[in-house]
């Protein structure tokens, strides 16, 4: 199995994951708080939001045009710390470090 197909089961598993634990939101957030310039827009989206707006959809189209895949980056400790003493933690942390493993190597 490529690192496409890969990449597109983990973000299924991320996003049922998600939805499992009440974090899937079915109203977009303000444009603005998507537009935010800070990593991860700390600034405007919570973790999850991030995870569900922003995250999963740029890595999706990536994948849907099979253009290169990020490598040499690690999202795990920005979700582990941002969604610590969270109901679902474990799950979400646990998919989201098997995604950055995927695309380290």
């Amino acid at each position: 199995m490529d690192k496409y197909h890969q990449s597109q089961q983990l973000l299924t598993q991320l996003e049922n994951i998600l939805q499992q634990h009440q974090y899937w939101e079915t109203i977009a957030p303000e444009p603005q708080a998507l537009a935010s310039i800070e990593p991860f827009a700390i600034d405007t989206l919570a973790c999850h939001q991030w995870l569900q707006w922003i995250f999963i959809p740029k890595l999706r189209y990536l994948i849907v045009q099979r253009l290169p895949l990020p490598t040499q980056f690690a999202i795990s400790p920005y979700v582990e710390e941002a969604m610590k003493n969270q109901v679902g933690t474990i799950d979400i942390v646990t998919t989201v470090r098997e995604i950055d493993q995927l695309l380290k190597d």
